[in-house]
């Protein structure tokens, strides 16, 4: 016999033992400690320690508790395993059983294997995710409106006021309110508020009957045809042309009305309800375009054949009835004659045929509840609904995958048919042959059908998809299916579907039925008469008639069950074919005798006399049982003529039995098909002869007959193991059907081997060779398996019927136990991805009692032999009867089975170990229950040999193949066996993992580890209520208390945040979960982060929601389990994904990102200039708070890094608060600020998104690519430079206001635990709900955060190193209060952040400075939200921060944070664009409130100082908010800047930066001189300052230093009170206030002034730059100075032009604030006053309406009261720099008459009749002179006119003007160098050309005609006198030039000119000679002395 399987299987064993499984001595791994860990990295972890000896260790530590939630983690409950009895669900009202045939012992087995209830271990702790969500408000502030509202600040409405706020309660109180507050109301489950589910558990689900497609149909009750004068009975049923198979039974209905009906009464006598169904439901289980509905018709036999028959049908109508009545009539008594004589027969009549899949695709495409008329196709003028069907059908086809032509039926919708074609029945051409051929021809589009005459008939038809639970529906064995109210309704048929191909479904239901379809009869052959032929059918038990059975369903109309059924006749044919089936219900138990018998008749139509109705004409039979199998299939059968003999039924017709006459000589001349639809007989040779050989050892009867084999006892043996091993030769698909009866009879054999002929067969290694193949079979060619590969089938075996024999006491019968049935189920301890968060749906608890009531265990075959106790319960049963002796048990035999087989069947079962360890453990559960082990201590449950097995199996095991499978096997152990054990097995297992050293194994690590670690006593198996004390020490002593924190100081706190190897001893399996983690988190490790974080992630989830950890202290327990995850985060902090560098695009402009730039301003420059919208040049430098080491990795894994920082939040949440505050407290600084480093990282991860961001993720469309501050920069600078571009590009690396969209982590289709990615488009309602829960989630995230840095400050405000963590802590608080928060959080971080302000003041004030402007603008920034609860929290934080300021300062003021609240004011009102003055107002409102009412101070200047900071604001806010209404006005933008900038005259830096943001506007809008004056004055600022701090002689001493480049740059001089000292730390702090930034400044205006042509003021900055640079000795600078005052005064002679100036007037009060205001707007060079009119007028007309504005004119002084007041009005004049003769001699040059400008001028012609122009003599001119408020150019274009003067000349006066004027134009076109000749001429031809109208010669003739009789114009006409004298000099200077000039082609012009202008001179020559005497008195008295003197006079005189 060779080697027993004992033997051989400690051979194997010691083989094992001997060979070396890891190299590392395990001393190694217990000496390394937690600090070595650090040191070695994390390749240390990878070590295995050992584990702790669980079952050890709880009997050497009892826990203190008696009971509680922490008691319950100490072991498992002892519920733990159960067995129930689950009643098997039955559909039917009655139960399918047999109704005889209890002694066939087949029959029995299958009958209990359909009815048996199933014996299932019941799920555990499945949790219920109902969370009660609480909704959150959420700040979503609306956007105000900008239109400053005149309002009033101190009659407004504050907000509420805090109480107590005044109060000065100690800091401890404070804490403790604030704890007590924010604890409060807290969601206690971080993970329901994640979107992210964890993957799911799949359930499967027993289907009995595949995955079908099931429809309804129902038949109208109408009249078929339009004359009605017979009964007429249908079939229906599906057919498959391309499998060429029946693919339904035939369901039987007519519609005949009783009338009709009772013209049979004589046949039949009632009609069973059951077969008066008018509606069935099909299934189809292979959907495709090859599936016909037939529906064949059939009449009561008539004389005639089918066409004469029909042929009235074909003729009449009805509306010809009143023609053809009396035919009619007379046809209805030809009818009824016929149905009284052979209303027992039927002759076929007409058929038709629907193409079934046209008609779901044409409904699924139409709408619903559609009408589809169905004719025929190819029919004239017909049927366009057919048409297109059958087009849809075609395209569909052409659409389908290759091979199985599949077909959708998902869009079908129910539709109601009518079909009004029947074919007439050919009676030669019935065979189902012909009828593929007529269901081909119908496909094609020209079909030959057309020829065949339909007749006219309308039959409608219901088709929909079958309801779920119908209503009165019948079974295919007529059983009433529930829901079934009432038994007298008509019912619904349900139809047995033949499938095309094969299904492979266990059977789970009683079913025995047989079909027999006549199909052919030859009796050509056969004398006599034999035409009208009919078949009788009977199913008999005997031979006698008697004995047949009535087991013939009835068709319609007609009793339920008959003895005989007839098919029908075809007229006058003696070869006739039959298409009629024949239903029977078979008998369970068949014998020898039972047979079908059929019996010939001629059917006799016509009444004659002596002649019978039928005749018989032969006759045959099929006996049912062959060698005791069931005959089925084809039979051709000889038919005999005369009546069978005795004892004919054992025999087949095909033997020859002496005597008997048979037809055509015994040839076979009957076809006939038998088939059998039987959940009882196999139908497979091999499985017959198995179960015979079972049932026979059974029943113990030999000799045992199997075919025509006799087996005797002795060789029973051997035909039982050929048997056995025949089994996998035998088809699947029995198989698959007897599958759970087949599988108990092998586990049967196993268990309980057969004793045959005294001996004890094993036929164990025969039974698991075979269960191995057949498992391997059914994986390879089934589909079906779940994501770890394991066979439905097979795993719906195991979990429901699966049981070890005779452990149930109701099962008196030696078989096994039950089988499935159609319910839901899941597998055993199953689930795809163990679900980790929402519940823990196992489908069944293991646990066990409590170890430390021990029985006194003897042996353990003893115990097994023996019954401790009995327990029954109303679901639980154990079992109560002794097994007998020899029982082995089943879990012991497979696993030695297992470990002692080889080759191939070792293999095959490896392949499959899942199954085999899932019998294992199921009847590892059976047998401790049963045998009521469960008590007995674990160590002692089990047999050492079978430890040894499976220690063995786990060692061999292939490691990728059968990862999962061992790790469900080691989880399900966990329930049952020692523990301790089971761990070792998982180390062993582990170390072959690491030792392949194989990178594809990490995967399947992390996979064994996820499945081990979904135990649901997972927690219990870390020993959470341990301490990290040595495994050895027994001594219980260390834990003194129940309270939690006070065993803490008794160990070194450290370990138990560590991987120390204690820890990863005691808890050993989250030691192995973190060590993994660490190790692949680790910078250097290669592998896949997200597995290992999601392990992780779903563990946490699922403690999260267990109802069992929901007590807090319990909690904080299974927090301990992960401590070291925070360090190990900690460890990987720079590699994380950095979530803060993601601009989310916040309303609350800059984020803190940019605010953190720069260490050394304390203005951030990038807050700064964002204010006016300017982009700072550096800010693509940016750095970010966290290191920038983002590997392209982690990047790509912001959602597993969202993920794993979750899981840090949830540790964080829910350990112990002294526990961190001890940790915490043993942290070097750096580590600390490591950890809040990750907390500010946590913050930017969990920001709340909004709802439009998920609404934009949904739609995935980002089309608002731009960043909210580039948006705002744009509007307020017009358009943008392509610098400023560059820069925002820099800025913003995202593309969108959310942040690059591959980095969002609500991106479904990139999560990878998503099962799908189609689902983005969702509904409003789901989008809603998701951004709630992501603020609930924000929400929670923050407030976890919060109580870490309370704790964090709590630890640090005793040590040394405070100060830098502080500041940390501050800078967390300030990043949250940045990103978008509801307003529950924001109200508790105000809270801590007045606590930390009140304990640490000097924090804000001394240290972390630039903080406070953060600070600063965080609260205004909340003061202005739409929430009053935030602003009420922001108001008081505020107000609270000023009073701390004010009470810290030395001096009696707090201008830090004065300064800092109105650069924040600034910031915030320039950069948010959602931001609400209203709000803000209300704020300030209520700040002045709490100046008011606090008492403590009111004696001291503090309330007034708030007043005035208070009032300053609120001017500010208005004109910041008025700037963003005049974006597009640049004049009033650069106004509004200007005030700004002047308001902020006390805050140097803000007013340095909007004077920078000044020179930037103008610098874009080519504004040269105005951008260089900016400069100019910024370094003024700069210089004031930098005086104020270091006396250097080098420096400029302050504004007065740069008057000679303009006169404006004084009020730049720092004289007011209230100035900050610029040595206070943090003021005048920007790098701007040093010496290089002086420069920097001066060098950019030196740049600007020569871009704008002023060389000369070039200069005047190099002379203050010169000496800086000498006294740096900078002899570079110095040359490249002088390179550019070289180039700048090579430049001064070219021709410049400078700007154009006019007047603006604006009149209305459509213009608000600038009515009635005057201004100079100085315009670019060569500006025409049309243009600016142009300009001007278009603005306005955009913004009031062109019909609203009207540009006046003239430049007269405009009367207010006389214009429109619904209008506005623009004056536009244009006017010159005026200077008065003294400045005459200064402004030499172009440059010095357009620089520094403050006065205007223009005139304006009039007559004193009002008239502007006149006559030489009464045209008077008004000049006026305007003085402006500044000089031009200034750092602004226009400036306001603050003086006005004029000046009238009379009209002579105005002719001296003109005369100089001409004079001077003559002078200098003479002087020309190079000489004009042209521009000469033109001059000379105004001044002496003959036809000059009110020319020179008019003039002299009005005013010198006449000395004038006033004395008042004698100067006047003197002064006009010598202008004349002058001018005729010059025009003959010029004519003289002239003269040199021209070509002789001129000299014809020449002389004409000369002579004009002698004719001029002549003409005022008397005129010119004429003076005034008076002019000549003499004005000295004459001197003797000097007679040339006084003769010189006197002779004036005499002139």
């Amino acid at each position: 016999g060779g080697v027993t399987p004992e033997a051989a299987r400690n051979s194997f064993l010691l083989l094992q033992r001997a060979l070396p499984v890891w190299l590392l001595p395990l001393h190694y791994c217990e000496v390394i400690h937690a600090n070595d860990l650090k040191v070695c990295g994390s390749h240390l972890l990878n070590f295995a320690v050992e584990p702790v000896d669980f079952e050890e260790y709880l009997i050497t530590h009892p826990p203190i508790i008696e009971s509680g939630p922490l008691r319950d983690l100490v072991e498992f409950p002892p519920d733990d395993i159960e067995v129930l009895h689950v009643p098997r669900e039955c559909r039917t009202l009655g139960q399918a059983v047999p109704e005889e045939g209890d002694n066939d012992p087949h029959v029995r087995d299958c009958a209990r294997s359909y009815t048996e209830d199933w014996a299932v271990e019941p799920a555990g702790y499945v949790l219920q995710d109902d969370l009660k969500r609480r909704s959150m408000s959420m700040d979503d502030t609306p956007r105000g409106s900008w239109a400053c509202s005149i309002f009033d600040l101190k009659n407004s409405v504050p907000d509420a006021l805090l109480p107590r706020l005044l109060d000065r309660a100690p800091n401890e109180e404070i804490d403790r309110q604030n704890e007590d507050s924010r604890k409060a109301q807290r969601h206690r489950e971080l993970f329901a508020l994640t979107l992210w589910p964890a993957a799911t558990c799949q359930v499967l689900v027993l289907e009995v009957s595949g995955e079908h497609f099931k429809m309804c149909f129902r038949k109208h009750s109408i009249n078929w045809f339009e004359i009605e004068i017979e009964p007429i009975f249908a079939s229906l049923a599906l057919y498959d042309v391309k499998e060429k198979k029946k693919i339904s039974e035939n369901f039987f209905f007519d519609l005949n009305s009783e009338q009709t009906k009772s013209m049979l009464r004589p046949h039949i006598q009632s009609a069973a309800i059951s077969t008066l169904a008018r509606s069935a439901i099909f299934s189809i289980t292979y959907p495709s375009q090859d599936v016909f509905l037939v529906i064949k018709l059939e009449k009561v036999l008539q004389q005639g054949d089918i066409g004469e028959c029909a042929e009235p049908y074909m003729v009449f109508k009805e509306s010809d009835a009143a023609k053809n009545k009396e035919k009619l009539e007379k046809l209805r008594a030809q009818s009824e004659q016929f149905c009284q004589r052979l209303g027992r027969y039927r002759m076929p009549f007409a058929w038709t045929a629907i193409h079934l899949m046209n008609i779901v695709n044409s409904a699924g495409s139409l709408e619903r509840d559609t009408e589809l008329e169905m004719p025929l196709p190819g029919r004239k003028g017909s049927w366009s609904e057919r048409r297109n069907s059958s087009i849809v059908g075609r395209r569909s086809l052409e659409r389908t995958t290759s091979g199985d032509e599949s077909c959708s039926l998902t869009s079908f919708r129910p539709a109601t048919l009518t079909v009004t074609n029947f074919f007439k029945q050919e009676g030669d051409r019935l065979s189902d042959e012909d009828l593929y051929k007529f269901l081909a021809d119908m496909r094609r589009p020209s079909s030959v059908l057309e020829h065949r005459v339909p007749s006219a008939a309308q039959l409608k038809i219901d088709i929909s998809p079958a309801p779920e639970n119908p209503h009165y529906c019948l079974t295919p064995e007529l059983l009433q299916v529930k829901p079934y109210p009432d038994s007298r309704v008509r019912p619904t048929r349900e139809i047995l579907e033949f499938p095309a191909k094969d299904i492979y479904v266990p059977n789970t239901t009683y079913r025995n039925l047989l079909y027999i379809y006549p199909q052919s009869l030859n009796f050509a052959n056969r004398q006599g008469s034999a035409r009208n032929i009919t078949v009788k059918v009977q199913f008999m038990n005997g031979e006698d008639p008697s004995n047949a059975m009535p087991v013939i369903f009835g068709k319609s109309s007609c009793s339920e069950y008959a003895k005989e059924a007839y098919t029908a006749v075809v007229y006058h044919n003696r070869s006739p074919d039959f298409h009629d089936e024949i239903k029977i219900k078979l008998p369970a138990s068949l014998t020898d005798h039972h047979h079908i018998l059929f019996t010939f008749y001629h059917v006799s139509c016509q009444q004659k006399q002596n002649t019978p109705l039928e005749t018989p004409v032969g006759y045959t039979w099929i006996p049912m049982l062959q060698n005791g199998r069931l005959r089925t299939g084809h039979f051709c059968l000889p038919v005999s003529l005369e009546k069978p003999p005795q004892s004919y039924s054992v025999l087949s017709p095909d033997v020859p039995l002496p005597g008997m006459k048979w037809v055509d000589n015994h040839r076979g001349v009957f076809n006939v098909e038998v088939v059998a639809v039987s959940t009882i007989h196999t139908q497979d040779q091999y499985l017959d002869k198995f179960f015979a050989l079972v049932h026979a050892l059974d029943e113990h009867m030999f000799p045992v007959r199997i075919g025509d084999m006799r087996i005797m006892e002795n060789n029973l043996e051997a035909e039982l193991k050929s048997s056995i091993a025949a089994l996998s030769n035998s088809q699947l698909e029995p198989i698959v059907r007897f599958l759970h009866l087949l599988l108990d009879k092998l586990v049967l054999l196993v268990v309980r081997p057969p004793v045959i002929a005294g001996q004890i067969v094993n036929l164990g290694q025969a039974s698991f060779e075979v269960m191995a193949s057949i498992v391997n079979r059914l994986h390879k060619y089934l589909d079906g398996q779940d994501q770890h590969g394991r066979n439905s089938l097979l795993s719906s075996y195991i979990h429901y019927v699966f049981r070890l024999p005779n452990m149930d006491p109701n099962s008196p019968s030696p078989g096994p136990g039950g089988l499935g049935g159609s319910v839901h189920y899941a597998t055993m301890a199953r689930s795809a991805v163990r679900p980790a968060s929402l519940n823990l749906n196992r489908s069944r608890s293991l646990s066990n009692s409590n170890p430390d009531i021990s029985g006194t265990p003897t042996s353990p075959d003893d115990e097994v032999r023996s019954i401790i106790g009995s327990k029954v319960s109303a679901f639980c049963w154990r079992r109560q009867t002794v097994p007998s002796f020899d029982d082995q048990l089943f879990h012991e035999e497979l696993a030695l089975q297992w470990v002692v087989s080889s080759g191939s069947v070792r293999e095959g079962a490896l392949q499959q170990a899942w199954f085999f360890f899932e019998l294992m453990v199921k009847s590892i559960i059976h047998h401790l229950y049963f045998t009521d082990r469960l008590e007995s201590p674990r160590k002692n449950r089990f047999p050492e040999r079978f430890m040894d097995d499976i220690t063995a199996l786990v060692s061999t095991i292939l490691v990728e193949r059968l990862n999962t499978s061992l790790a469900f096997f080691l989880n399900d152990l966990l329930c049952v066996m020692d523990r301790g054990f089971v761990f070792c097995l998982i180390k062993t297992y582990w170390k072959q993992l690491y030792a392949l050293q194989n990178p594809t194994l990490e995967s399947l690590r992390l996979d064994f580890l996820r499945i081990v670690c979904s135990h649901e006593h997972y927690v219990t198996l870390n020993l959470p209520c341990s301490l990290l004390t040595p495994p050895a020490s027994p001594s219980p002593s260390v834990s003194s208390s129940s309270g939690f924190s006070s065993h803490v100081q008794d160990q070194k706190i450290a370990n138990m945040f560590e991987l120390s190897v204690p820890f990863r001893e005691q808890h050993y399996l989250a030691g192995l979960v973190l060590s993994e983690l660490a190790v692949i988190l680790d910078p250097e490790a290669e592998g896949s982060v997200h597995w290992s974080i999601s392990v992780v992630h779903n563990l946490l989830s699922s403690h999260d929601s267990d109802p069992r950890y929901a007590d807090s202290e319990v909690k904080a327990r299974v927090a301990m389990l992960y401590l070291p995850l925070i360090g190990i985060v900690m460890e990987t902090l720079p590699q994380l994904y950095d979530f803060t560098g993601n601009a989310w695009g916040r309303p609350g402009g800059c984020g803190v990102e940019d605010h953190e730039a720069e260490g050394n301003s304390m203005i951030s420059q990038t807050v700064a200039m964002a204010i006016a919208g300017t982009s700072y040049k550096d800010a693509g430098n940016l750095l970010t708070p966290l290191s920038a080491l983002l590997t392209t990795r982690v990047q790509k894994m912001n959602d597993v890094i969202r993920s794993l920082l979750i899981c840090l939040l949830w540790v964080l949440k829910n350990a112990d608060d002294m526990v961190l505050q001890k940790w915490f407290t043993d942290l070097s600084v750096s580590q600390l600020n490591r950890l809040l480093d990750m907390l500010y990282l946590c913050v930017s991860c969990f920001e709340y998104k909004g709802k439009k961001a998920f609404e934009r993720m949904n739609s995935l469309t980002f089309k608002k690519s731009k960043d909210m501050k580039a948006k705002l920069e744009e509007a307020i600078l017009g358009s943008i430079g392509a610098r400023q571009e560059m820069v925002r590009r820099k800025r913003s690396p995202s593309g969108s206001a959310f942040g690059s969209q591959e980095n969002l982590r609500w991106r479904k289709d990139m999560t990878h635990w998503r099962q799908n990615s189609e689902k983005m488009d969702k509904t409003r309602a789901e989008l809603e709900h998701e951004a709630l829960i992501d603020g609930n989630l924000a929400t929670e995230a923050n407030l976890i955060i919060l109580d870490t840095l309370e704790i964090i400050v709590q630890t640090v405000s005793v040590t040394e190193s405070k100060e830098s963590i502080l500041g940390g802590v501050l800078k967390v608080l300030l990043h949250s209060m940045a990103c978008n928060q509801s307003a529950l959080y924001l109200q508790h971080c105000f809270a801590t952040q007045r606590a930390l302000v009140s304990k640490f003041p000097e924090l804000l004030f001394e240290e972390e400075t630039e903080q406070c402007a953060d600070l600063c603008l965080r609260l205004l920034r909340s003061c202005s939200s739409s929430i009053g609860t935030i602003r009420s929290h922001a108001s008081a934080s505020l107000y609270l921060l000023m009073r701390q300021n004010f009470e810290i300062g030395n001096v009696s003021n707090f201008a830090r944070v004065k300064m800092q609240v109105t650069m924040s004011l600034s910031s915030l009102v320039g950069t948010s664009q959602n931001f609400n003055e209203e709000f803000l107002r209300r704020s300030l409102k209520t700040i002045l409130t709490y100046a008011e009412e606090d008492l403590e101070l009111r004696e001291t200047t503090f309330p007034d100082q708030v007043q005035d900071l208070v009032f300053n604001l609120h001017m500010i806010l208005s004109d910041t908010v008025k700037m963003k209404e005049h974006q597009e006005d640049p004049e009033m933008l650069i106004d509004l800047m200007y005030r700004i900038a002047k308001g902020y005259q006390t805050s140097p830096d803000l007013r340095l930066t909007w004077l920078q943001n000044m020179a930037g506007k103008h610098s874009e809008r080519n504004n040269h001189a105005e951008a260089a004056q900016c400069l100019v004055h910024s370094a003024a600022l700069v210089a004031e300052y930098l005086s104020m701090l270091e006396d250097r002689k080098y420096l400029p001493v302050g504004c007065v230093t740069f008057q000679n480049i303009s006169s404006n740059v004084l009020e730049e001089s720092a004289v007011s009170d209230d100035v900050v000292s610029p040595d206070e730390e943090g003021i005048c702090s920007g790098k701007y206030f040093t010496e290089v930034g002086l420069v920097g400044l001066l060098e950019q205006a030196a740049s600007s002034f020569s871009m704008a042509g002023m060389y000369e003021a070039v200069n005047e900055v190099y002379k203050i730059l010169i000496p800086v640079h000498e006294a740096s000795r900078d002899a570079k600078k110095l040359a490249t100075i002088h390179g550019k005052l070289q180039e700048a005064f090579g430049k001064i002679d070219g021709k410049r032009m400078f700007g154009t100036y006019f007047r603006v007037g604006f009149y209305g009060s459509k213009f608000g604030d600038l009515d009635e205001q005057e201004f100079v707007y100085k315009e670019p060079a060569i500006t025409k006053l049309a243009e600016i009119s142009h300009r001007l007028e278009g603005f306005y007309g955009e913004r009031f309406g062109e019909d609203q504005v009207e540009v006046i004119k003239d430049s007269n002084p405009v009367d207010k009261c006389k214009l429109d007041p619904n209008k506005a009005f623009i004056q536009i004049t244009y006017v010159e720099p005026y200077f008065d003769t003294y400045e005459m001699k200064d402004r030499i040059t172009y440059f010095d008459k357009n620089y520094n400008l403050r006065r205007f001028v223009y005139c304006t012609p009039f007559t004193l009749d009002g008239r502007a122009h006149g006559d030489l003599h009464e045209q008077f001119k008004r000049k006026t002179i305007l003085t402006t408020s500044h000089a031009f150019p200034y750092i602004k274009t226009r400036i306001n006119i603050i003086n006005k003067e004029e000046i009238i000349s009379m009209p002579i006066e105005v002719a001296i003007e003109d005369m100089q004027k001409k004079t001077q134009e003559l002078a200098f076109a003479t002087h020309q160098d190079p000489a004009d000749a042209k521009m000469l001429q033109m001059v000379l031809q105004g001044s002496v050309g003959t036809t000059v109208n009110q020319g020179p010669l008019e003039v002299a003739q009005v005013f010198l005609s006449e000395i004038p009789s006033d004395p008042k114009l004698y100067r006047h006409h003197n002064k006009l006198r010598l202008c004349f004298k002058d001018f005729t000099k010059r025009c003959e200077d010029a004519l003289r030039k002239n003269k040199s000039l021209i070509g002789p082609d001129q000299k014809e012009y020449q002389r004409e000119l000369e002579r004009n202008y002698h004719r001029l001179k002549e003409a005022l020559q008397p005129l010119i000679n004429r003076k005034i005497p008076q002019l000549y008195k003499p004005i000295l008295q004459v001197n003797s002395h000097r007679d040339s003197f006084s003769r010189m006079s006197l002779r004036k005189l005499d002139i």
